[in-house]
């Protein structure tokens, strides 16, 4: 299906150019939602045009490509048509903003050198004491020992200090002691925000929602944790204690499952 060759105003919309493409191709929307993963209510708001279930620009655009691709339909042309209808792609953050937020960072502190100094003095002070009395001492040691018979003193034994008990070593992650007979999942939105959805094994909903940047959470279960993540590329994983590298791009929509043991994608 072409969408480039009439004019402009008399194009037909995002969701309906979708729509005719589905029905075309001879799909449900429950069978375009089991192959893109891109939930019911979603599918059908975006064929209607309304994009504001899709939780922002980043995801909606995403959602147009992969139902376009699922249905035969170039993706480009209607992304085009999606940034044009809403006055354009945002333009990427200049780079002075950058270099000015970094020059306007606190400085670091500068070590004290006046504390240093008086540190110094005291302790130029404190042995020139002990020299002197000390010394004192020493000569009339000395004095004695010339009158009289030489006697050997026995120095007192050092009383042994009580040491502290050793600190115990830090876990390299805050959930590498994650229990051994159930599945541990942690989810933290690192470059932006999410929308997350996690199930136990027995579909029982244990969080559906968005996951805003710099925000985590952990789900646990006896047997397994099905996650979907409406952002993948903004995501990072934390199976089991153990970090889950991936290839997740922006706006990608993945449908996942893990189980005990070392982490697997389901």
């Amino acid at each position: 299906m072409s969408i480039g060759n009439s004019p402009e105003d008399n194009r037909p919309s995002i969701g309906h150019t979708l729509q005719q493409a589905r029905i075309a191709a001879g799909l449900t929307v429950d069978e375009i939602s089991t192959s893109t993963r891109v939930r019911i209510p979603i599918v059908h708001a975006i064929e209607q045009d309304d994009f504001s279930r899709c939780g922002g620009d980043v995801y909606a655009r995403g959602h147009i490509r992969t139902l376009a691709r699922a249905v035969g339909v170039e993706p480009a042309p209607l992304i085009e048509q999606y940034d044009a209808e809403r006055g354009g792609r945002p333009a990427p953050t200049p780079a002075a903003p950058l270099f000015e937020a970094e020059r306007i960072r606190p400085e670091r502190r500068r070590p004290n050198w006046t504390a240093a100094m008086v540190a110094a003095i005291v302790a130029v002070i404190g042995f020139v004491g002990f020299t002197m009395f000390g010394g004192g001492s020493g000569s009339q040691g000395k004095n004695s020992v010339a009158s009289g018979p030489t006697t050997a003193t026995k120095a007192p034994k050092p009383t042994p200090s009580k040491s502290a008990p050793p600190k115990p070593e830090p876990s390299d992650s805050a959930i590498a002691a994650v229990p051994k007979d159930k599945v541990t999942v942690k989810v933290s939105a690192v470059d932006d925000k999410s929308w997350i959805s996690a199930k136990a094994h027995n579909g029982k909903l244990l969080f559906d929602g968005t996951l805003a940047k710099g925000e985590s959470r952990t789900f646990t279960d006896g047997q397994q944790v099905d996650l979907i993540l409406g952002n993948a590329g903004a995501i990072q994983l934390f199976v089991n204690g153990k970090d889950v590298q991936n290839d997740f791009q922006t706006g990608q929509v993945e449908r996942l499952s893990y189980t005990k043991g070392d982490p697997e994608v389901g």
